[in-house]
Formats: structure tokens, sequence, C-alpha cells
């Protein structure tokens, strides 16, 4: 646990000068760090021996110790220790919510390799099995939205959120099947590995990351996703807009490639969902 961990835990157990110097870590991380015992004490109006002790009680050796434990803490990200948190109404929200998604879309498209993207959709179109694999709360969500826009076009697809099943499946995959992995942040390991022991059996691996990421590195083709976030940490990520899209992009494209074909599938479908569902062929399909 670190330090502010530790401090927000026990939290109203500290005395008053403890809570002080506690209130600065929180409110003013930069000057913390930076600061010498005396500088800090001054700023609390503690003495140096009370932050000596304040130290020791949260398991440092010395002030110098506390320091050290304290920049680490920093590598967690300064951001979420003094987040943004002006009120704002529900219509400022709406707003800023329609906004960054309506900016995602525009960037994400300017920016949009579309030689990568057809060379994709060519791959999909062709491939005797597909796979999804994506891990977390966002990749989980594109692993499966790509077998949601995919099977209904006839192509046999299988998504997986799992790291023990995606290693599996990678193992039994066949030559000239695709493996199609999602990450976000392009950092997932367990997906490297199911990447590199896909590709060891002759499988084509596609990666949707961010650019020059472990994930879009390892791949036999990457279409690299690059969003700014901004810092505020409340806000749900606008990136995901983006990869919903090109879900959407790529799907599309394969079915114009096998119209015909996929046309079939659709018909069916569409059939027993009128049957069994509604009457009305002017609803949505199956969504």
């Amino acid at each position: 646990m670190d330090l502010l961990m530790m401090l927000q835990d026990r939290k109203g157990q500290l005395s008053q000068a403890e809570q002080r110097i506690a209130d600065i870590l929180f409110s003013d991380f930069d000057f913390a760090v930076n600061a010498s015992i005396i500088e800090l004490a001054k700023r609390v109006e503690v003495s140096p021996p009370t932050v000596t002790r304040f130290c020791r009680r949260l398991g440092c050796q010395s002030f110098s110790d506390f320091k050290v434990r304290l920049a680490k803490t920093a590598y967690v990200g300064a951001r979420y220790l003094n987040p943004e948190a002006r009120a704002a109404s529900s219509v400022e929200v709406a707003e800023d919510i329609v906004t960054k998604a309506q900016s995602a879309l525009f960037s994400f498209h300017r920016s949009l390799d579309m030689a990568r993207v057809e060379e994709a959709a060519e791959r999909l179109a062709n491939a005797p099995m597909i796979y999804a694999f994506g891990s977390g709360g966002n990749s989980s969500m594109i692993a499966n939205e790509i077998q949601n826009r995919l099977f209904r076009l006839g192509l046999r697809i299988t998504a997986s959120t799992d790291h023990g099943m995606q290693l599996m499946l990678a193992a039994a995959a066949q030559p000239e099947d695709v493996l199609v992995g999602s990450s976000f942040s392009g950092r997932n390991a367990e997906l490297v590995r199911a990447f590199r022991l896909a590709q060891d059996g002759g499988v084509f691996t596609i990666a949707f990351a961010q650019s020059e990421s472990p994930i879009a590195k390892a791949a036999d083709l990457a279409i690299p996703v690059d969003l700014p976030e901004g810092t505020n940490i409340y806000r749900p990520t606008s990136t995901r807009f983006a990869y919903l899209a090109l879900v959407d992009i790529l799907a599309n494209i394969v079915a114009y490639r096998i119209r015909d074909e996929a046309a079939v599938t659709l018909r069916r479908i569409k059939k027993e969902l009128v049957t069994h569902r509604d009457e009305d062929d002017r609803q949505l399909l199956g969504d």
C-alpha cells in the first residue's frame, strides 16, 4: 500500500498536526515531494520532530525515506491526488460528453490509415476463422462488438476476454485464421503473448492499439488509435467511440466485399426476428 492510500485509510485516526501534514500531501503534492523537513514543518505550522514522527507512523525510517516513497507514489498519477472537481450542471456534462465524442471521431477519421484498414478487411473477409481478443472494461467491449458485427455477415468468429482462454484459443488456431486484438493502452502483456503464440501457428494478427505500443509492435498489422484524453478523471474515455467507429468501418467494408454471402445470412437472421420478435421489418437488425 502506498503512502497516500495509507493516509486515506487512516483518515480520522490522525492528530490535528498530522492531519495538516496529510492535507498538504493531497492539496499541494508538488510542494510536499520537493520540500525539506524545515519547509514542510513551517508550511503546516508544526515542529520538524512532529514531521519525523508522522513519517515513522507511516512506516518510514526517516524523512528521507518518506520522500523517496512519496516520489514513488507520484508515479501512479499525480492527477488523481487533486483531480478536477469543478461543479458542472447536467447540461454542461452532456455537452462535454457529446463534444468530446465528436472530437474523438473527427480526429480518428483524419488520422485513419485506410490502406491498413483495407488490408485488415481483406484478411477478415477471407479468414476461415476469426478470433477477437480484448481484456479490461473497454477492450472487452470491443472484442465482443467485433464478434457482434461480423457473425451476422456469415463469418465464423469467437470473442474472448479471458487471458487463459485466449492462450488456449491462440494455441488451437489454424493457419489462415485471423486474430484481432484490442488494447486501449497497447500494453497488455498477455495479449502480446497470445499474438506470438498464434503467429507461431501461421495465424495473422491485427491490433487496435496506440501506435508504437508493445501490442502494435507485436501484431502483423496494427491500426493505430492515438487520441488525447485530457486530465478529467471523472469523464468516461471518449477514445472508445473511435474504437467503435473502427469496428463499424471494418465490418461495413467486409460486408461489401462478401455482399452476396452476407445478404443470405442477414436475411435469415431478420426472418427469425420478424417471426419471433416483431413484424416490423424496419426495426434494427438484431441490435
